[in-house]
């Protein structure tokens, strides 16, 4: 945790807050501070700054905080990620909220099973929990939309060129395509199949959106691994 996540709940005065559970249980076990130390901190989809420890227990911390610096810039960038099974959707997610995506669409494919759907990892509250250490990860606090699509064909034919306006798109795919384009400066749109990839039907449903078809080489790689080398070779 590089930076401690602070919600309006949190503040007891004007510039003081007062943290327990996991935020506490981190100070104390892996920062080990003191009273008296600087922490940085930042208000959730706010300004970032320092925050000094005031009074520190085992049941509570009380910091004095000034919030003076705006938070990194987010990627121009939305990503359309067929949904992964739970275990590799939390990492996914995580992924994606540190690296600065602010916008992911979680979609359906052939190759999605559809008890994924069902799993308690899709709920408000699960999503959030792993969004949040993504932005204490790399010291963000612009929490990233997620919005769930469970139709592919009435997603990509009736919501998806709106989405497309003005930018770029992209799809992953290891058949066909031209390499992974590097140091773009346009807004992308960026679709990563499931594991396996997605069928042939679903790759020209995107193509007849618009988008582009790409690879990162023969490799097949984990979605996780996949969307990090994409990011990183676009916006490098």
């Amino acid at each position: 945790m590089n930076l401690l996540l602070l919600t309006p709940s949190d503040f007891i005065s004007e510039s003081r807050v007062m943290l327990t559970g996991r935020p506490l249980q981190h100070v104390l076990e892996v920062h080990r501070s003191q009273q008296g130390d600087s922490i940085r901190v930042g208000m959730l989809n706010g300004e970032m700054g320092e925050g000094v420890i005031v009074s520190l227990s085992d049941q509570a911390m009380e910091l004095d905080v000034c919030l003076d610096q705006e938070p990194p810039r987010p990627l121009p960038l939305t990503v359309l990620l067929a949904l992964p099974r739970p275990k590799m959707l939390k990492r996914s997610l995580q992924h994606l909220s540190s690296l600065g995506v602010k916008k992911i669409i979680l979609m359906n494919s052939y190759r999605v099973e559809k008890s994924f759907w069902q799993s308690p990892w899709l709920s408000k509250e699960k999503i959030h929990e792993q969004l949040v250490p993504g932005l204490e990860q790399a010291r963000d606090t612009l929490l990233p939309e997620v919005i769930l699509e469970k139709r592919f064909k009435p997603f990509v034919e009736d919501r998806l060129p709106a989405i497309m306006e003005g930018k770029r798109g992209l799809v992953a795919h290891p058949v066909g395509g031209v390499s992974c384009p590097h140091q773009v400066n346009d807004e992308v749109v960026l679709a990563i199949g499931p594991e396996g990839g997605f069928i042939p039907y679903e790759v020209e449903k995107l193509e007849e959106a618009g988008l582009e078809r790409i690879h990162l080489g023969s490799r097949i790689l984990r979605v996780e691994t996949a969307v990090t080398a994409i990011i990183s070779k676009l916006y490098d």
